[in-house]
């Protein structure tokens, strides 16, 4: 019997050990707090991201023909003008040959209407339809010239080619791929980052990476773009582009990203820790104590999750508030409680 009464006191204990009795017979809860913490302070943040490639490019001749040579292959590095390949232009040069002589044919006659008009021998009309017939051979002898220098195929920016696919000799189309270009022109970064740097972004005063290859060489970043959705890790995905272009950076090499956050715009945020927040009703609260005695709801803008896996809120607070730290859901509105400075040792998981 002895044992017996022994096993309920000690369950008496587990149960009430974060508890205090009133003198009206009453339990007082024993509860930890925190002090919310300002997120206004100069940080360096430290991310991982991957160097792609600003956007790959389809090259193609703006005419048909039959490609006469190729001068590059796949994996070469090009320069921007660079030639890659050229077209047999026999038949675009005669082209330009057969409307240089009508060209020329027609300037003489139209030099020798020219002088009859100002001899009054010809009408305006005549020889207004001289000259307009004139100008519209120059336009065609101009378009059979673009032609001829459609023929040749430059690449339009610094990178490389990633996929040719023709040979020499064979027939292509206009604007038909003839190869894939990897633009290194504008290299850039994607990386993610959680919802405090996220909503900071503005204050963002310094962005730079490096690599494990060379770390005492760091190349200078901007924002490009931000996706305004979390993903399911509420991570959002951020595209840094380099402040001077880069070419010794192969596409789908890691870095490491630096972020200093500018401490003197101030941003109103505070941080708290994730289990000092409870639900009720669709929105998001924290206990404050009153008088250190009483505690009350404070409904709070939960913002989301900083990189420490803390809450974030832009709620005002001052830094002297005390929060209960846990076990807020064992808890209602207006309750007295007491303050303890260490977790009891009854207090097994940390859940009272």
């Amino acid at each position: 019997m002895s044992r017996n009464y022994c096993v309920i006191a000690a369950v008496c204990m587990l149960v009430c050990g974060c508890q205090v009795k009133q003198e009206d017979g009453n339990f007082v809860r024993s509860v930890i707090t925190t002090s919310p913490i300002t997120a206004e302070k100069e940080a360096v943040k430290r991310f991982s991201g991957i160097v792609n490639e600003g956007r790959e490019i389809a090259v193609g001749f703006k005419t048909p023909g039959q490609i006469q040579k190729i001068y590059t292959h796949e994996g070469d590095y090009v320069k921007e003008g660079q030639l890659l390949a050229v077209l047999d232009d026999k038949d675009y040069m005669i082209g330009v040959q057969a409307v240089e002589i009508q060209y020329k044919q027609l300037q003489n006659e139209v030099s020798r209407i020219r002088k009859l008009y100002e001899a009054q021998s010809v009408s305006g009309n005549d020889y207004e339809k001289a000259v307009a017939g004139l100008e519209q051979l120059q336009m065609q002898l101009q378009a059979n010239k673009n032609k001829l220098e459609y023929t040749k195929l430059y690449a339009p920016s610094s990178g490389y080619i990633q996929k040719s696919n023709f040979e020499n000799s064979e027939m292509v189309d206009a604007g038909t791929p003839v190869f894939t270009l990897l633009d290194t022109k504008n290299m850039e970064v994607t990386l993610n980052v959680p919802s405090d740097v996220y909503l900071k972004k503005e204050n963002i005063s310094e962005i730079t990476c490096r690599t494990n290859v060379q770390p005492d060489k760091s190349y200078r970043m901007r924002i490009i773009s931000a996706s305004p959705k979390a993903d399911g890790n509420q991570l959002y995905q951020m595209r840094l582009g380099f402040v001077k272009p880069v070419a010794s950076l192969p596409s789908g090499i890691n870095v490491e990203v630096l972020m200093k956050l500018d401490k003197n715009k101030k941003n109103h945020q505070y941080s708290l820790p994730l289990k000092s927040v409870f639900n009720h009703d669709g929105k998001a609260f924290v206990y404050v104590l009153d008088n250190d005695t009483i505690v009350r709801e404070k409904e709070i803008n939960l913002l989301g999750v900083d990189s420490e896996g803390n809450a974030l809120t832009d709620t005002p607070f001052e830094t002297s508030d005390k929060i209960v730290r846990s076990g807020v859901n064992a808890l209602h509105n207006g309750e007295k409680v007491k303050i303890v400075n260490e977790k009891s040792k009854t207090n097994v998981g940390d859940l009272m």
